[in-house]
């Protein structure tokens, strides 16, 4: 597979796309699908909320956040004052929730991020935060029964590649990635390509991100959890 900033032109259709709640990698689809019936069959109502994330939309995320439009988070999901940090001090707070552009899983349409309708209250808006997913969460019981289908190998390949604190990127639940297709993208990304993507863009901090980029590589990009 030759390393692109994105897989647009490798996702479902778009009426699949509607059905499953997000664009998707086209093979990835199946998979989703199955394991949603699976889920029903348990009392579950696995749904998506997000999924392919451009390239074009991840560096939009990441400049918001660069300068102030956006809330950047500190490692308990409460909102820093960026102004009290340096360019680095920002950089690594913001990967801390938001992929680097280029680096993204979400670029590949093979991550999704996923909550129970079942158990959402009306109205509900969804933060994609700790405490929807674990302990007394709302969704925490789907997320027990996810962690039980991927630990007796019947979660049709799906994994969490943030499923603790590593150093890097916080655990994020709700983030599932389907590995046999997400692994030929991690085999095509190098920090020599991301480095050539992130230098011929127009991303926030991006001397900064240039001069640590192996550290971000090490810590925020290859740092995860394999299936």
């Amino acid at each position: 597979m030759t390393f692109a900033p994105d897989a647009g032109d490798a996702l479902c259709s778009d009426a699949e796309a509607e059905a499953l709640g997000a664009p998707v990698h086209r093979d990835v689809a199946g998979p989703l699908r199955a394991l949603r019936d699976d889920g029903r069959g348990s009392g579950f109502d696995l749904r998506v909320i997000s999924g392919f994330r451009g390239f074009d939309r991840q560096r939009s995320i990441w400049n918001r956040k660069a300068a102030g439009e956006l809330a950047v988070l500190d490692s308990e999901a409460n909102p820093l004052d960026i102004r009290t940090l340096t360019d680095r001090e920002l950089v690594f707070a913001i990967l801390r929730w938001s992929a680097l552009p280029g680096a993204s899983r979400h670029h590949w349409g093979t991550e999704v991020d996923v909550y129970d309708a079942a158990a959402r209250p009306e109205g509900y808006e969804i933060e994609l935060i700790p405490e929807e997913v674990a302990g007394d969460g709302m969704f925490a019981p789907m997320h027990d029964w996810l962690d039980t289908r991927m630990a007796s190998g019947a979660s049709h390949g799906f994994f969490r590649p943030y499923d603790r604190d590593r150093g890097g990127v916080a655990p994020e639940r709700w983030h599932l990635s389907h590995a046999p297709v997400a692994t030929a993208y991690e085999c095509a990304l190098t920090v020599e390509r991301l480095g050539d993507v992130v230098a011929a863009a127009d991303i926030a901090l991006k001397e900064t991100v240039l001069e640590h980029l192996d550290e971000i590589w090490e810590r925020f990009v290859i740092n995860i959890n394999r299936p």
